[in-house]
């Protein structure tokens, strides 16, 4: 597991979860994820949402996050308004 180092305080070396010892990285990227891998295969990035951010905006950011196809760095996601909408719903006709 790997943390942005600059975004955290007293960051822990190891952890044990069911008996289990999970090795604890930090770097100081300044992009607000938590990184996991198991293995050389299996690479996970999780977008941390600081708990201060309002619902609404923290739901938008979590479908942001993991619309098919975005590469957006965590900082781009959480600043983001709302999606914009194409204009005025149509009724049917």
């Amino acid at each position: 597991m790997g943390l942005d180092a600059s975004a955290w305080n007293g960051i822990p070396t190891r952890l044990v979860v069911d008996d289990q010892v999970v090795h604890l990285d930090s770097f100081p990227v300044g992009d607000d994820t938590v990184l996991i891998t198991r293995g050389d295969n299996d690479h996970f990035s999780l977008m941390v949402v600081p708990p201060d951010t309002p619902p609404e905006a923290a739901r938008t950011a979590m479908a942001r996050a993991v619309l098919p196809g975005n590469a957006s760095q965590a900082a781009e996601i959480l600043l983001a308004g709302p999606p914009r909408s194409a204009g005025p719903a149509q009724e049917p006709a």
